[in-house]
């Protein structure tokens, strides 16, 4: 508590003398209808304000991201919820070499993505970037304080980039997340067979992974990703990926992508006694542009599990008004056949731009099962009466066994804002 409160007051000192406060406001109501038997029902209107707010003062920031939710009509166990997902002080360019960030803050990372409450150091000179950090997991629901037993939840880690070579960026990293399971209580047998209830309190289970990135770009030629993760726990390669695109031929863009995937298993966890299989994923894509307006692009992906494999289709069209597709999928992950249409023009410079969108879905979990179809449609507007302002309207409809005739509808007001002080 004792941090929370220094970290207020420096982020007060920087309010009141603030040089510049920019952010975006916006507010939503969801309305849904939610069936407890087959003739009771209860109808919720769910309200949830979002505010982005970033203090300035030369070199120096407070930036924050948080939510706030509740029900208008009927109220829910977790009414009303406030989540923090971003409360930081940032420093900029100090000695034209380094950045600071303190508090709650993004991390992207391959392998431990999200928000940790902690610090982190960025190091640029020349061609070169040192990124490190470490803190610990946020609570559940992000709420503010820190979370229970942070020793027992820390996170750490760090990446080095560099662009010595032309057209070529370089990163390898490493990262370390712990995680501390929830006890519980569950029923086991003494030495004498009697049934007796046990407290179960697991060790802190881990990721550490040693990571590895490169990015070629030529322009208007190729460009290649790559990335690996390296499961120091398991002493395995846990994922490699491959991305390649390039424009070389006219009118052409060609892609191909390939995934190899180890199930991702927690450090000292029972899932890690199972017999579990990995997945080799490869697509092969291809655009082809008629004219200005429109583009046709197809996909063929093949997904190979331990004993079993599954394709999947894709085609369609894109165009300035809107956007055609089918998608088919086979094998063990299922059957599916959707088409879907979707189209949105902006009118008046800008300030009405109304949407519309159809999708129909046949699926079945395997070629004996049942059959199941899926019914969506959207109707949408945006208002920009402002640059700094606009209001969305959408329906939203779905029907299918489950969801009968499900109509909800969705608003949104944003506020974007700038002021010098």
């Amino acid at each position: 508590m004792k941090k929370i409160i220094l970290f207020f007051c420096v982020s007060t000192t920087i309010f009141i003398s603030a040089q510049n406060i920019n952010g975006r406001f916006s507010s939503s109501l969801y309305t849904l209808q939610r069936f407890n038997s087959e003739i009771s029902s209860e109808n919720y209107l769910r309200a949830y304000e979002m505010l982005n707010l970033n203090l300035n003062y030369g070199k120096v920031s407070v930036r924050s991201y948080m939510n706030f939710e509740t029900d208008v009509m009927t109220k829910m166990e977790s009414d009303p919820r406030l989540r923090f997902y971003n409360l930081y002080l940032e420093a900029r360019d100090l000695l034209n070499v380094a950045t600071i960030k303190l508090g709650r803050q993004p991390i992207i990372n391959s392998v431990a993505g999200g928000i940790y409450d902690g610090a982190s150091l960025t190091l640029k000179h020349n061609k070169f970037k040192l990124n490190a950090y470490a803190g610990g997991s946020v609570p559940a629901y992000q709420e503010f304080k820190l979370i229970e037993n942070f020793e027992d939840n820390l996170i750490f880690g760090g990446k080095l980039t560099t662009t010595v070579i032309p057209n070529v960026q370089l990163g390898v990293g490493y990262v370390n997340k712990n995680f501390q399971p929830k006890k519980y209580t569950a029923l086991r047998e003494d030495s004498l067979f009697n049934t007796i209830e046990t407290i179960i309190e697991n060790k802190s289970n881990q990721y550490q992974f040693i990571t590895g990135d490169l990015n070629f770009i030529q322009k208007d030629l190729v460009s290649i990703y790559t990335r690996a993760d390296y499961d120091i726990n398991f002493k395995q390669l846990s994922k490699f990926e491959f991305d390649a695109r390039t424009d070389a031929v006219e009118k052409w863009s060609l892609n191909l992508y390939y995934n190899y995937r180890q199930p991702k298993i927690r450090y000292n966890s029972i899932f890690a006694v199972f017999d579990y299989g990995n997945t080799h994923e490869i697509e092969l894509g291809a655009d082809y542009k008629i004219n200005k307006l429109i583009t046709v692009s197809g996909k063929f992906g093949n997904v190979q599990y331990k004993t079993e494999n599954s394709q999947r289709i894709g085609f369609g069209f894109n165009t300035n008004y809107g956007s055609l597709t089918y998608r088919k999928t086979l094998g063990y992950a299922g059957e599916l056949d959707a088409v879907s249409l979707y189209s949105a023009y902006t009118l008046f410079e800008g300030f009405f731009t109304p949407s519309v969108g159809v999708s129909y879905t046949s699926y079945k979990l395997s070629a004996d099962s049942e059959t199941n179809s899926l019914t969506t449609l959207l109707v949408g507007a945006n208002v920009r009466p402002f640059r700094v302002l606009s209001f969305d309207l959408q329906g939203q409809y779905m029907d299918n066994k489950i969801y009968k005739n499900d109509l909800r509808v969705f608003f949104k007001l944003n506020y974007w804002f700038n002021l010098n002080l």
